[in-house]
């Protein structure tokens, strides 16, 4: 990682539309597809872009916590220490190079062993599906390592002055809702992150509250729908991180089918979710044209402001960033911790991030009524806007 953590002769700064309120930073769960993640942050970061909000489930969570959990001069270095502290050891990375069995025996090596600084093994849940384990350890691992981790490498105290703004998405066992934790509302601590990345049945559910709570992920994996929830509205620019592919071939064997499922999973339902927004935004702008065009003192009429209550102005450039798929990448990629394809997620969305900042789709002329404007990148090197 260290020839895309210096890299600094390629830094681009950003230009950025005149009034855009809030910049925004959506991450996915997706584990160890998330290094795409930090390279697009280390672009952003590197460009001026800091976020004003950072919103995350899953790996995209522990991200999202490390980012809004530190100040900007120490975020890339704590982002660092955790994704290097989340790499196959020198054996396990030795095995993985061995032919043609080593990859998938390096990935059973990490379901058996765990991760040390991540998640160890619950030997009990090992001995079988009826073993009572209580509510709170009903899991294949402990997670109790990322909570230390997550102490030493993230301050909550920062978060909770909410100087960045942290929301991080888990669905409620009991009632199977989704629940969006938001430093604006409440304090945070690790419990909530720890909540956000609890996919059963490999890790426990983390209470909160009294109520019990899974992965985010169960639900929606791609947790853009607070922004567009949020209220009050304000203009955005809004950088939703996609590192699931939404769209793939037709799988022709098993292997390919368990690869594709995956994808069709955890890519969520980001794409409904935009086409709603779109129309719900264009609907509000033009409330708000047809109230201009009436004489004014049908303007001052009570029920005539309640109505136009329901326009609004605001406009909310969406960036969709989309993660590249690797060579030999398979339904196991989600645990490929190994340096190699760490440093290759990390610098593709490092260097996807940057020419997007180059080309800066979202300085333009824009329809006026259009109050959602999307930019989605294809290939890594193309940007579609509209």
């Amino acid at each position: 990682m260290a020839d895309v953590l210096n890299n600094e002769a390629y830094t681009v700064k950003a230009k950025l539309p005149v009034g855009i309120g809030q910049i925004v930073l959506v991450l996915q769960g997706g584990g160890a597809l998330g290094a795409y993640q930090v390279g697009v942050y280390q672009a952003l970061h590197e460009a001026g872009i800091e976020p004003d909000w950072v919103i995350g489930t899953s790996i995209g969570a522990i991200n999202a916590s490390i980012i809004a959990g530190n100040r900007p001069a120490e975020r890339m270095s704590r982002l660092k220490v955790f994704w290097q502290s989340v790499e196959h050891g020198p054996f396990q990375q030795a095995l993985g190079a061995m032919r043609p069995w080593g990859t998938m025996a390096s990935r059973w090596l990490t379901m058996t062993s765990g991760i040390g600084s991540f998640f160890k093994p619950n030997p009990l849940a090992f001995m079988g599906t009826h073993i009572p384990l209580g509510a709170d350890a009903a899991g294949y691992y402990s997670t109790a390592p990322l909570q230390t981790t997550l102490h030493e490498l993230v301050d909550f105290e920062l978060i909770n002055q909410n100087r960045t703004r942290l929301t991080v998405g888990a669905a409620n066992v009991r009632t199977s809702e989704m629940r969006y934790f938001d430093s604006r509302d409440m304090p945070l601590d690790a419990r909530h992150v720890m909540a956000s990345g609890a996919l059963p049945p490999a890790f426990p559910a983390v209470r909160i509250d009294g109520d019990l709570y899974w992965d985010g992920g169960i639900l929606s994996n791609t947790p853009v729908e607070a922004v567009f929830d949020d209220y009050p509205r304000r203009n955005s620019l809004v950088f939703a991180v996609h590192i699931w592919k939404p769209d793939g071939l037709e799988p022709e064997t098993i292997w390919q089918v368990l690869n594709r499922q995956k994808d069709i999973q955890y890519s969520s339902r980001a794409a409904t979710h935009i086409a709603r927004q779109k129309q719900l935004h264009r609907l509000r702008h033009v409330v708000s044209e047809l109230v201009t065009r009436m004489p004014e003192q049908l303007r001052q009429d009570p029920e005539v402001q309640d109505l136009a209550g329901y326009g609004c102005l605001t406009r909310m450039h969406v960036v969709r960033l989309l993660a590249p798929t690797l060579d030999g990448e398979d339904h196991t990629k989600d645990i490929d911790f190994s340096p190699a394809g760490i440093h290759a997620r990390w610098a593709a969305g490092y260097e996807d991030t940057q020419r997007l900042i180059a080309m800066a789709p979202w300085e333009g002329e824009f329809d006026a009524i259009e109050g959602f404007i999307l930019h989605e990148t294809k290939a890594g090197t193309e940007v579609v806007s509209g």
